[in-house]
This record gives structure tokens, sequence and C-alpha cells, in this order.
């Protein structure tokens, strides 16, 4: 059976969306596979309402495009309280277009994460980025970090499941 998993790391800025198909039937290293990964980018010189309607916008476009069966986002880290709100204030967008396409999402924290793809809770950014290609069978690191982050993020969902 397959299932389609998209992974989104938020960001007001930067928006990464990584999508993967699952299949359980497969042997181990053919049961998944990249549909499509990136980014969606808002710019710092627009107002905060015109940013949050391109991510509402652009991300009802991806569901329409990705049809994922579930979403895996990566739940609000407080780090510097200055990018926090409008991380949070992305995040209320990302669930609204969730609630109204009516698909399923499971959060997970950076150190889930982390945890699910090194085997290391504290493990760093590379070591996270080099598990994510390895597990696609990429050649390199998906660019940039944003989309790496949400592959990860569809990879600890499919772990998970």
């Amino acid at each position: 059976m397959e299932k389609r998993i998209l992974g989104i790391d938020p960001g007001l800025a930067t928006l990464g969306f990584g999508a993967i198909i699952c299949n359980a039937t497969l042997a181990p290293t053919e049961a998944v596979s990249i549909v499509d990964f990136g980014i969606i980018q808002t710019t710092a010189n627009q107002e905060i309402g015109d940013r949050l309607c391109v991510i509402y916008d652009d991300l009802h476009s991806l569901i329409n495009y990705i049809q994922p069966d579930l979403v895996s986002i990566e739940k609000l880290f407080f780090y510097r309280m200055g990018n926090t709100i409008p991380v949070a204030q992305a995040r209320g967008v990302i669930m609204l277009v969730l609630a109204q396409a009516k698909v399923p999402f499971i959060e997970f924290t950076p150190a889930q994460v982390k945890q699910a793809l090194t085997g290391y809770g504290n493990a760093d950014k590379h070591a996270v980025q080099e598990a994510v290609a390895r597990e696609l069978k990429l050649d390199r690191i998906p660019r940039p970090d944003d989309a790496a982050d949400a592959l990860a993020l569809g990879l600890t969902a499919w772990f998970q499941s």
C-alpha cells in the first residue's frame, strides 16, 4: 500500500517542503522515493498579511499537487523570541490549510527527527542531512536546507508508522 507523506519545515521567510512516497510492501531499499521538494518563500519587504497569504495560496497548490495522505510538521521550537512569533503565525496558516483539505498531520520535535534519522537526538544538522540523502539514495544532500529538513520530517513520519 502506497502512502504519500509531505514534510513541512515551517517558516515565514522560507517554508521547506519535501514529499515522499512510501510502500511497505516493497523491499526496504525500494520502499521510499521522492515526489518533490523545495521551498515556499516570502520576502521581508512584504507586509505580514501578504506573506501569510503567499504561504496559504502556495500551500493549497502544493497540497493539490502532492495529494498527501499524511503531513509531518516540525513542532515549534523556541530559540529566538523575535523569530518564534512569525513562525507560529506561519504554522497557524499551515494548520488551517491542512484542516481545509482534511489532511491529517503529525508533529515532531527537532530531537525526535534527529533520533529517527541518526539514532542520536543531539545529532548536528549535517548528520541529519546526510541521513536524508542516504535513505533517499541521493548523490548529494538536498538543497536548500529547509527542503532537506522537510524531507527529514517526512522520513521520520514514515519510520514512525
